[in-house]
């Protein structure tokens, strides 16, 4: 069983920037893939980003392409999201998950982090 705890977020004015960490125990953290999502109030649960075990090969949506960046640490079993130039409408609990393929994170990760919220002001 993996346990996923995330932290870095906050409240941050539009264009600003911040760093969301996710760090991972009770399981291999170097042979999985990496990720995060994102839920708004009252929308879907949206992927944003992920990293394959290796680091060698990252995946992003078009609507964060140039702006987050994923990269992982496997000496300190963590996993970060640097968001650059952060949107109003980009407020929303953040989810750390975790994968054997980063291909399947993007769908449907197996595990789970609690969540961290990011604020966006105008």
């Amino acid at each position: 069983q993996v346990q996923l705890v995330e932290s870095g977020g906050g409240l941050v004015q539009a264009g600003g920037s911040l760093r969301l960490s996710c760090a991972a125990s009770g399981r291999t953290f170097s042979g999985y893939a990496m990720g995060w999502f994102r839920q708004a109030p009252g929308k879907e649960r949206e992927f944003v980003a992920a990293i394959n075990w290796s680091a060698s090969r990252t995946y992003y949506p078009d609507s964060v392409k140039g702006r987050f960046t994923i990269s992982r640490d496997s000496d300190k079993n963590t996993v970060y999201l640097q968001m650059n130039n952060l949107k109003p409408q980009e407020k929303a609990a953040y989810y750390c998950a975790q994968d054997p393929t980063a291909v399947q994170l993007t769908t449907s990760p197996k595990g789970w982090g609690k969540g961290n919220q990011v604020t966006v002001t105008s």
